[in-house]
């Protein structure tokens, strides 16, 4: 009774492990012929709208192609640094000192006893000219300040801080000779100008 009770279980044991088996597996063939068949329905041959799409890319007018913008050409600056200014030096102070320095010695040099003008406490930078004006046969620059008020000058007047002179005045724009420091103790003049800016 007991052997048959054993084959009995043992069988069942065998069958249970032999479908357990045969489910498993037969679960991953089930999966690979699904994605057999999603792979086959992507590689269908109906490509027209594929073909359409590029036909109308096509039958677009061409448009002309936009030039590049030009290159501005920027002149290259070689530094010499013998006969300049200390370039750690701040201006104002380095003004003040040569200014001192160069009282007793000869060459080009800012009057120390020349009176101020206005425009000589605006740096050149925050002054703009805006247009001109001729009064009895003189022709005059217009220039506005930082503060927005508008001043009058003439050849001969001064305007900015390194003691610019104003040496011609034209229709755009104001020309300028500046006096600035150049070694300890010696001065140097510079051309400069103050461009129409409306």
């Amino acid at each position: 009774m007991k052997s048959s009770i054993l084959s009995l279980t043992d069988s069942r044991s065998r069958q249970s492990r032999f479908g357990g088996a045969f489910f498993k597996y037969g679960a991953f063939a089930a999966l690979g012929l699904l994605n057999l068949l999603l792979l086959s329905a992507c590689s269908s041959d109906d490509k027209s709208d594929l073909v359409q799409y590029i036909n109308q890319v096509k039958a677009r007018p061409k448009t002309q192609i936009e030039p590049l913008p030009e290159i501005k050409v920027i002149e290259p600056f070689i530094y010499k640094p013998s006969g300049l200014r200390d370039p750690f030096r701040p201006i104002e102070k380095a003004m003040e000192a040569e200014l001192v320095d160069a009282g007793t010695g000869r060459g080009i040099r800012p009057d120390p006893t020349r009176r101020k003008e206005q425009l000589e406490t605006y740096s050149l930078d925050s002054l703009r000219m805006v247009g001109t004006i001729t009064k009895d046969a003189v022709l005059w620059g217009l220039i506005k300040a930082g503060d927005g008020t508008i001043h009058r000058v003439r050849e001969g007047n001064y305007m900015g801080r390194n003691h610019g002179k104003i040496i011609r005045i034209n229709e755009d724009k104001i020309e300028l000779m500046e006096i600035v420091p150049d070694k300890p103790g010696t001065w140097r003049e510079q051309q400069t100008s103050l461009a129409l800016s409306e």
